[in-house]
Protein backbone atom coordinates (compact mmCIF):
# COMPACT_ATOMS: atom_id res chain seq x y z
CA UNK A 1 0.00 0.00 0.00
CA UNK A 2 1.29 3.44 -0.94
CA UNK A 3 1.98 5.89 1.90
CA UNK A 4 -0.34 8.89 1.46
CA UNK A 5 2.22 11.19 3.10
CA UNK A 6 5.14 10.04 0.96
CA UNK A 7 6.43 12.86 -1.21
CA UNK A 8 4.42 15.50 0.63
CA UNK A 9 7.33 17.97 0.49
CA UNK A 10 7.22 17.83 -3.31
CA UNK A 11 3.44 18.22 -3.17
CA UNK A 12 3.93 21.48 -1.29
CA UNK A 13 6.44 22.98 -3.73
CA UNK A 14 4.76 26.07 -5.12
CA UNK A 15 7.57 27.12 -7.44
CA UNK A 16 6.27 27.86 -10.92
CA UNK A 17 2.60 27.71 -9.93
CA UNK A 18 0.14 30.46 -10.76
CA UNK A 19 -2.54 31.02 -8.15
CA UNK A 20 -5.68 33.16 -8.27
CA UNK A 21 -7.28 34.39 -5.06
CA UNK A 22 -10.81 35.75 -4.71
CA UNK A 23 -11.43 37.55 -1.42
CA UNK A 24 -14.84 38.67 -0.19
CA UNK A 25 -14.76 42.11 1.44
CA UNK A 26 -17.71 41.47 3.77
CA UNK A 27 -16.29 40.98 7.31
CA UNK A 28 -13.17 42.63 5.95
CA UNK A 29 -11.05 42.43 9.10
CA UNK A 30 -11.38 38.64 9.02
CA UNK A 31 -10.93 38.26 5.26
CA UNK A 32 -7.89 40.56 5.31
CA UNK A 33 -6.34 38.35 8.00
CA UNK A 34 -7.17 35.24 5.94
CA UNK A 35 -5.51 36.84 2.91
CA UNK A 36 -2.41 37.91 4.85
CA UNK A 37 -1.91 34.39 6.22
CA UNK A 38 -2.63 32.82 2.83
CA UNK A 39 -0.23 35.08 0.92
CA UNK A 40 2.48 34.56 3.52
CA UNK A 41 2.14 30.79 3.29
CA UNK A 42 2.11 30.84 -0.52
CA UNK A 43 5.38 32.76 -0.38
CA UNK A 44 6.91 30.29 2.06
CA UNK A 45 5.89 27.46 -0.29
CA UNK A 46 7.75 29.13 -3.15
CA UNK A 47 4.91 30.74 -5.10
CA UNK A 48 6.31 33.97 -6.58
CA UNK A 49 4.41 37.15 -5.84
CA UNK A 50 4.09 37.93 -9.54
CA UNK A 51 2.38 34.55 -10.03
CA UNK A 52 -0.46 35.44 -7.65
CA UNK A 53 -3.52 37.41 -8.76
CA UNK A 54 -5.62 38.63 -5.84
CA UNK A 55 -9.02 40.18 -6.47
CA UNK A 56 -11.77 41.39 -4.19
CA UNK A 57 -15.55 41.00 -4.46
CA UNK A 58 -18.33 42.36 -2.24
CA UNK A 59 -19.26 39.16 -0.40
CA UNK A 60 -19.28 35.37 -0.32
CA UNK A 61 -22.12 35.06 -2.84
CA UNK A 62 -19.98 36.86 -5.44
CA UNK A 63 -16.95 34.62 -4.92
CA UNK A 64 -18.06 31.76 -7.24
CA UNK A 65 -18.68 33.97 -10.28
CA UNK A 66 -15.28 35.60 -9.83
CA UNK A 67 -13.66 32.16 -9.49
CA UNK A 68 -15.42 31.12 -12.68
CA UNK A 69 -14.06 34.16 -14.52
CA UNK A 70 -10.54 33.31 -13.36
CA UNK A 71 -10.94 29.63 -14.27
CA UNK A 72 -12.04 30.59 -17.78
CA UNK A 73 -8.73 32.37 -18.34
CA UNK A 74 -6.93 28.99 -18.21
CA UNK A 75 -3.99 30.77 -16.58
CA UNK A 76 -4.03 29.32 -13.07
CA UNK A 77 -2.93 26.04 -11.56
CA UNK A 78 -5.25 26.56 -8.57
CA UNK A 79 -7.64 29.09 -7.09
CA UNK A 80 -8.40 30.13 -3.53
CA UNK A 81 -11.71 31.40 -2.12
CA UNK A 82 -11.52 33.61 0.96
CA UNK A 83 -14.52 34.85 2.89
CA UNK A 84 -16.31 34.93 6.21
CA UNK A 85 -19.95 34.29 6.95
CA UNK A 86 -21.03 34.78 10.56
CA UNK A 87 -24.39 33.45 11.70
CA UNK A 88 -26.98 36.09 12.37
CA UNK A 89 -30.56 35.96 13.55
CA UNK A 90 -32.09 35.13 10.17
CA UNK A 91 -31.98 32.38 7.57
CA UNK A 92 -29.61 34.51 5.48
CA UNK A 93 -26.58 32.74 7.01
CA UNK A 94 -27.71 29.35 5.68
CA UNK A 95 -28.50 30.77 2.27
CA UNK A 96 -25.13 32.48 1.86
CA UNK A 97 -23.14 29.58 3.34
CA UNK A 98 -24.89 26.92 1.26
CA UNK A 99 -24.96 28.81 -2.02
CA UNK A 100 -21.39 30.09 -1.86
CA UNK A 101 -20.10 26.63 -0.95
CA UNK A 102 -22.08 24.98 -3.75
CA UNK A 103 -20.89 27.61 -6.21
CA UNK A 104 -17.23 27.10 -5.32
CA UNK A 105 -17.59 23.33 -5.71
CA UNK A 106 -19.39 23.70 -9.02
CA UNK A 107 -16.65 25.87 -10.50
CA UNK A 108 -13.99 23.41 -9.31
CA UNK A 109 -15.79 20.47 -10.89
CA UNK A 110 -16.90 22.26 -14.08
CA UNK A 111 -13.38 23.52 -14.80
CA UNK A 112 -11.43 20.63 -13.21
CA UNK A 113 -9.69 23.37 -11.27
CA UNK A 114 -8.44 22.90 -7.71
CA UNK A 115 -10.07 25.49 -5.48
CA UNK A 116 -9.15 25.81 -1.83
CA UNK A 117 -12.33 26.94 -0.08
CA UNK A 118 -11.49 29.11 2.91
CA UNK A 119 -14.86 30.78 3.26
CA UNK A 120 -15.30 30.59 7.02
CA UNK A 121 -18.76 29.81 8.35
CA UNK A 122 -18.89 30.54 12.06
CA UNK A 123 -21.38 31.10 14.82
CA UNK A 124 -19.76 34.32 16.00
CA UNK A 125 -16.90 36.76 15.50
CA UNK A 126 -14.73 35.08 18.14
CA UNK A 127 -14.79 31.79 16.21
CA UNK A 128 -13.87 33.60 13.01
CA UNK A 129 -10.93 35.37 14.65
CA UNK A 130 -9.74 32.07 16.14
CA UNK A 131 -9.69 30.45 12.68
CA UNK A 132 -8.55 33.26 10.38
CA UNK A 133 -4.79 32.62 10.41
CA UNK A 134 -4.81 28.82 10.34
CA UNK A 135 -7.47 28.68 7.62
CA UNK A 136 -5.60 31.21 5.50
CA UNK A 137 -2.43 29.12 5.72
CA UNK A 138 -4.38 25.90 5.12
CA UNK A 139 -5.90 27.36 1.95
CA UNK A 140 -2.44 28.07 0.54
CA UNK A 141 -1.24 24.53 1.29
CA UNK A 142 -4.38 22.95 -0.16
CA UNK A 143 -4.08 25.01 -3.36
CA UNK A 144 -0.44 24.06 -3.88
CA UNK A 145 -0.91 20.39 -3.06
CA UNK A 146 -3.97 20.02 -5.27
CA UNK A 147 -2.30 21.94 -8.12
CA UNK A 148 0.57 19.44 -7.99
CA UNK A 149 -1.81 16.50 -7.78
CA UNK A 150 -3.92 17.60 -10.75
CA UNK A 151 -1.12 19.32 -12.71
CA UNK A 152 -2.65 19.50 -16.18
CA UNK A 153 -0.26 19.09 -19.06
CA UNK A 154 -2.07 21.79 -21.03
CA UNK A 155 -1.84 24.49 -18.36
CA UNK A 156 1.49 26.34 -18.30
Amino acid sequence: MKDANKGSAAALDGRGLRIGIVQARFNEDITDALATACLGELGSLGVAGEDIDHIGVPGALEVPIALQALAERNRYHALIALGCIIRGETYHFELVANESGAGVSRVALDYRMPIANAILTTENLEQAVARQTDKGRDAARVAVEMARLLAPADRP
